[in-house]
């Protein structure tokens, strides 16, 4: 049986994806900002091709790539782009960071990642899972120095992280001449610690704009803001 989750607009098929649809995905493609109105974007570790999607139907980029490195998600975000209203904008690569790195020469004026994070060990029994979680697949200062090197003059690049890294983060992107330009720091509820940042960077140093984003109110009743953001995309919203 297939494990479908179907948004307004597109719907993704995931049976085949270590890592399903969370809420992580949906925050960063409904939070990226698209006011340069890129015409070339690049997700880093597409998974299911959640975010490529989002960005899709709320932009007019015409060039969209996706990079994801499992072999089965691959072949399911390959599949899901396909079956979307944006097919012909829409392309997966099967490949690493770093190999696309070396052979591609373009650049992109908005990148997207959605980063493995769990820096710690972790086991869960299923090693495509696992790698997908883990940051040893991707380490953050892979990710960064690959943004880098691909991210335009004026481009700007967006992910989605631990609050705990952010400090780090954005330390280390620093050293790769990227600066933060806004910050989003999430948490479940107004009781709960704060548990992720959405982080905008450019090769630009300017003002940073800080805000918080709470989820939900209590358990299955979301926030003004959280609907606000995720309502052209989630069926009940």
């Amino acid at each position: 049986m297939k494990d479908t989750f179907c948004f307004k607009e597109f719907k993704i098929d995931q049976e085949r994806c270590a890592m399903k649809i969370g809420t992580d995905g949906v925050l960063l493609g409904a939070w990226t900002n698209l006011e340069i109105e890129p015409e070339s974007i690049l997700d880093i570790g597409a998974g299911t091709g959640i975010i490529s999607l989002m960005l899709a139907q709320r932009s007019d980029a015409l060039t969209i790539d996706a990079l994801e490195i499992d072999e089965n998600a691959y072949e399911q975000c390959v599949d899901n782009f396909e079956g979307s209203p944006w097919g012909d904008r829409l392309y997966c690569y099967h490949a690493g960071l770093d190999e696309f790195v070396d052979e591609i020469d373009d650049n992109y004026e908005l990148i997207i990642s959605n980063p493995p994070f769990y820096s710690e060990a972790v086991s869960s029994g299923d090693v495509s899972r696992d790698l997908a979680r883990q940051n040893d697949s991707l380490p953050f200062s892979e990710l960064l120095e690959g943004v880098s090197k691909l991210l335009s003059k004026e481009g700007v690049f967006s992910v989605i992280i631990p609050f705990k890294e952010e400090r780090r983060f954005i330390d280390l992107a620093s050293s790769f001449k990227l600066f933060p330009k806004r910050i989003t720091q999430v948490k479940g509820n107004k009781a709960a610690p704060f548990k992720r940042s959405l982080l905008e960077f450019s090769r630009r140093k300017e003002q940073v704009i800080m805000t918080e984003l709470i989820i939900e109110e209590e358990r299955h009743v979301y926030t003004e803001d959280y609907i606000k953001l995720t309502k052209d995309f989630y069926l009940k919203m």
